[in-house]
C-alpha cells in the first residue's frame, strides 16, 4: 500500500510480512501448547506447563503444572471467587524447592468452562478427582484454601486417599459455615443472603469491597491496604462466571463436611488466622482440627482470612516443613 503517496519498497514490505507472521506465530503458540497438554495431560516431561482436562459431563478444567515433572506432587484448590492464580506465591516457592505444583481453576471460575449446572461440592470434588486421575497423580499433598478446603474434604469423603499422601486445610470452610441448631457457632443465613444480593446488584463492587475490607483485614486499624492485592482479587473474581460464583455461595456456606473430615486418614495440617472475619476460626479451623484424627492446628495470631497473601512467607515455610515431615 502507498504511504504518503509513495510505494513501500520491496525490502520494507518483506520486513512487514515477516513481522506479521512472527506475531501470529507467537499468538498461536500458547494455544497449541495448551491443546497439546490437553490432548495428553499425563505425558508432561518439561519443567512447566498448563492445559485442560475434560470431565465426564463435558466441562473443561484449566490447570497449571509448575516445577520438576518428577517432583513430589502438591495440588492446590482455591477459594471463592478466585482461581489457581491465588496460589502463585506458594506454587512459586515450593516449585523452586523441587516440588511439582498443580493448581486448577474450579468449574465456572478463571479459565475453566462455565456450566450452568453442577456448581456444587460434589461436582467440585469429582472434577478434582478427574484432574488427579487424568494426570495420574500419586502420593499428592492436597492443600485447600477457604472453599478449596471444602473441595479437598469432599474429595476425600467421596474418593478416599488412594492418590493422597497428606492434606492441608488453609482458612478453610469445613466443617460447616452456616449457623444451624447443631452448629450454633456458624454464621447466620443473612450473611450469605447478603452476598447473593450483592452479587446480583453489582458483583464488581462486591468483590472490590470484600478485598478492600474483611478478606485481607484491611478494615482493621493500622492496616496498610495493597492496591495490587485488591486489584488481583477483583480481577480473578470477575473472571468467574456470574451464575457459577452465585451458586458457589450456597456450596461453600451450606455444605456440611463433618462426615468427610472423619474419613481423613492421612497427616493433615490445619492453618487458620484468629482474626479471620470471613470464616471464623472457632467454627472452622478449630472445629475441623477436632474432627480430623491427629490433625495439626497452627493458629496465626491476628491473621485475616487471606493469609496466603498477607502472611505468605510464614505459610510457605509452614507448608514446606509439613511436606518434609
Amino acid at each position: 500500500m502507498p504511504q504518503n503517496g509513495k510505494p513501500i519498497d520491496e525490502t520494507r514490505r518483506r520486513l512487514l510480512i515477516a513481522g506479521t507472521a512472527a506475531g501470529a506465530a507467537l499468538a498461536v503458540a500458547p494455544l497449541l501448547d495448551s491443546r497439546a497438554a490437553s490432548a495428553s495431560p499425563s505425558s508432561r516431561t518439561g519443567a512447566s506447563t498448563m492445559g485442560t482436562i475434560t470431565t465426564k459431563d463435558g466441562v473443561q478444567i484449566y490447570y497449571k503444572d509448575w516445577g520438576p515433572a518428577k517432583g513430589e506432587p502438591v495440588v492446590f484448590s482455591h477459594g471463592w471467587p478466585l482461581n489457581a492464580d491465588s496460589w502463585e506465591a506458594q506454587m512459586f516457592f515450593l516449585a523452586d524447592k523441587g516440588y511439582r505444583c498443580i493448581a486448577h481453576d474450579r468449574r465456572g471460575h478463571g479459565r475453566s468452562s462455565q456450566p450452568w449446572d453442577g456448581n456444587d461440592m460434589d461436582h467440585y470434588a469429582d472434577d478434582l478427582a478427574a484432574l488427579l486421575d487424568q494426570l495420574d497423580i500419586k502420593g499428592a499433598a492436597l492443600f485447600g484454601f477457604s472453599t478449596g478446603g471444602g473441595e479437598v474434604a469432599r474429595y476425600i469423603g467421596r474418593h478416599g486417599t488412594r492418590r493422597v499422601r497428606k492434606a492441608g486445610l488453609i482458612s478453610a470452610v469445613p466443617p460447616l459455615m452456616l449457623k444451624t441448631d447443631k452448629n450454633p457457632g456458624g454464621l447466620p443465613i443473612e450473611v450469605f443472603d447478603g452476598l447473593r444480593a450483592g452479587s446480583i446488584a453489582n458483583r464488581a463492587q462486591l468483590y472490590r469491597d470484600i478485598a478492600s475490607g474483611p478478606f485481607y483485614g484491611y478494615n482493621r486499624s493500622g492496616a496498610k491496604p495493597s492496591a495490587g492485592i485488591i486489584d488481583t482479587f477483583w480481577m480473578q473474581g470477575m473472571m468467574a462466571g456470574h451464575k457459577n460464583a452465585y451458586d458457589s455461595i450456597a456450596a461453600f456456606s451450606a455444605t456440611d463436611f463433618t462426615e468427610d473430615l472423619r474419613k481423613f486418614d492421612v497427616p493433615t495440617l490445619v492453618v487458620h488466622g484468629d482474626d479471620d472475619q470471613i470464616v471464623p476460626i472457632d467454627a472452622a479451623g478449630r472445629a475441623s482440627a477436632k474432627l480430623v484424627k491427629n490433625a495439626r492446628l497452627i493458629v496465626y495470631p491476628g491473621a485475616p482470612h487471606g493469609l496466603a497473601d498477607t502472611h505468605k512467607d510464614k505459610l510457605n515455610a509452614d507448608l514446606l516443613e509439613f511436606l518434609k515431615s
